[in-house]
């Protein structure tokens, strides 16, 4: 029984001292299993952490190297500076093994593959010699101003907006330049910083180390690049600012002069339109209308001239002096074209020719008839018409003639209607034989010539006595006349009257028509052409006598 008990309370006992161990280990176990769970979630943290910096790190390599001027540069500087680098060890090298006298072979051998190592890194160092001294001056040099281009005359408005628009493009150029350095600047600091970051976690990462020195002398070598870009770029910004506003300035002054002048303008051409508005309605005469039209147009361009001359010459003495220095070239080179001035200046004054007037021109001894359309400066024109000229001579009518304004001072010249005479003189020869009534001949030819040419013999009549106040004008008489003229095949009867200048084949015909119609319906009056007649033992040093008593006609 006491056996029982003491085994019992000992049960107890151990039980009792038992629990709280266990709890104990418990407790221990799960502390370990918190502490491993917790190692292994940091360690996959910094994993994936550390695969995110190697991506960000990749994609920042690839940006600096794709598509970036400057690490291409860069790039090219750090590789020179390698190559003289090996090429200072292998100077080296190679004065060391020149100067043994005695060299193995293999010494040899290795002095000669350090002489091609050198002759490859020289070619390669001529290559990259840009690279040698401020790699970076291209990119620091700002675009060239050329020169700012003189705002004179509308026509240079044009030139300085599209000088303003090549300075615009030239500065965006520039100062994207200085934001791809800035980018680049950024990207390499962002990249040290992953790396510094990578080299925390693995300290030992020799690539890492290297990359980040690499890294950290591409900022050292930027960092003053910068600087100088941004002085440059502020000094040039200033520049080209003060550039584009004295642009501005005077492209604004020459719109403002150009208005003026085209308001000037303007009101030259309104006023011109007016005035011969008012010489249209108002002046009947064709001939003066024409000529106070060729006046205007002469008055509004010497004006217009004139206007633009002094408001686009800033010095117009010095434009004079020139004229006058190659006054004495001018005149020989352009002897004609003065002569021609100087002949319009003769024709509009002295008033010998004027549009509408019928004249004839001879050169070279061919005849020119027509009317007179047009007076310039250089030439007149002629529209040649059919007249007795064209019809014995040219057999051509219809065509437009430019005759020199000089002819009047070397060519023979007639006017048809000078001083508003507007009739001539012409004639009709026809032969009868001799032993016709040369009277009743006479007579015919006198009466259909006045019959028809009555009206012109009146018109003339007044003209003349107009005449007579600018003229020394002793023979007035206008009627027909008639001549007889003795001819080896008969008597030539020549009847003159007035007609038409503007018409004269028109009344020649029809008088030539009626004289024959008349003459033919006479029986003593006969017709004679070129003929020969033969006298048998007759004594013909003597016309017959009844010729004898024939009139000859007015002297």
């Amino acid at each position: 029984m006491i056996r029982v008990l003491l085994f019992t309370s000992l049960f107890f006992t151990t039980l009792a001292f038992a629990t709280p161990q266990v709890e104990q280990n418990s407790t221990t176990s799960t502390t370990e299993e918190q502490n491993s769970s917790t190692g292994q979630a940091h360690i996959i943290q910094n994993t994936q952490k550390q695969q995110e910096l190697l991506a960000h790190k990749e994609d920042l390599d690839k940006e600096l190297i794709d598509n970036n001027i400057w690490s291409k540069i860069y790039s090219n500087y750090h590789t020179y500076k390698e190559l003289k680098k090996q090429k200072e060890v292998l100077d080296n090298k190679i004065n060391n093994l020149a100067r043994k006298h005695k060299r193995t072979k293999d010494e040899n051998e290795v002095l000669e593959n350090a002489r091609n190592e050198k002759s490859i890194l020289t070619g390669k160092l001529q290559l990259l010699q840009e690279y040698e001294k401020d790699p970076f001056k291209k990119l620091l040099t700002p675009p060239a101003i050329e020169e700012v281009p003189s705002v004179g005359n509308p026509f240079a408005v044009i030139s300085a907006l599209s000088y303003q628009k090549k300075l615009n493009s030239d500065q965006k150029e520039y100062d994207n330049r200085y934001q791809s350095i800035q980018h680049v600047m950024k990207k390499l600091k962002e990249k040290r910083g992953i790396l510094q970051k990578l080299l925390l976690s693995d300290t030992n990462n020799t690539d890492y180390m290297a990359e980040l020195l690499d890294t950290q002398e591409q900022i050292k070598t930027f960092t003053p690049v910068i600087e100088i870009f941004k002085t440059t770029q502020n000094v040039y910004t200033k520049k080209i600012d003060e550039i584009k506003l004295n642009l501005k300035i005077d492209i604004k002054r020459e719109l403002e002069k150009t208005i003026n002048i085209g308001a000037i303008i303007l009101f030259f051409i309104l006023l011109l339109l007016l005035v011969k508005y008012l010489v249209r309605r108002y002046m009947l005469d064709v001939d003066r209308y024409y000529t106070i039209n060729k006046a205007l147009n002469i008055t509004f361009f010497t004006l217009l001239l004139l206007t633009l001359l002094f408001a686009y010459i800033e010095n117009v003495s010095y434009l004079v002096a020139i004229l006058g220095f190659a006054s004495a070239g001018i005149a020989i080179a352009m002897k004609d074209w003065f002569m021609s001035l100087m002949g319009w200046f003769v024709i509009m004054i002295g008033g010998a020719i004027h549009v509408g007037d019928r004249v004839k021109f001879v050169r070279e001894g061919v005849e020119y008839v027509g009317d007179i359309v047009d007076i310039s400066l250089l030439r007149m024109t002629l529209q040649e018409d059919i007249t007795l000229t064209t019809y014995m001579h040219n057999r051509r009518a219809g065509r437009i003639i430019f005759i020199p304004n000089n002819f009047i001072f070397t060519d023979m010249v007639a006017n048809y209607a000078h001083a508003g005479l507007k009739t001539v003189w012409d004639g009709i020869d026809f032969m009868v034989t001799f032993d016709s009534n040369i009277q009743k001949a006479s007579s015919i030819a006198k009466e259909v010539t006045k019959k028809y040419s009555k009206g012109y013999t009146d018109i003339t009549r007044k003209q003349l006595n107009k005449l007579r106040s600018r003229y020394s004008m002793k023979n007035t008489n206008v009627e027909p006349r008639i001549f007889t003229f003795i001819e080896p095949y008969g008597m030539k009867i020549s009847a003159w009257y007035h007609t038409n200048a503007y018409a004269t084949l028109t009344l020649r015909s029809t008088i030539s028509a009626e004289i024959i119609e008349r003459i033919q319906k006479e029986d003593d009056i006969f017709l004679a052409f070129p003929t020969q007649s033969i006298y048998i033992d007759k004594d013909v040093r003597k016309p017959p006598k009844e010729l004898e008593d024939i009139p000859t006609g007015e002297a």
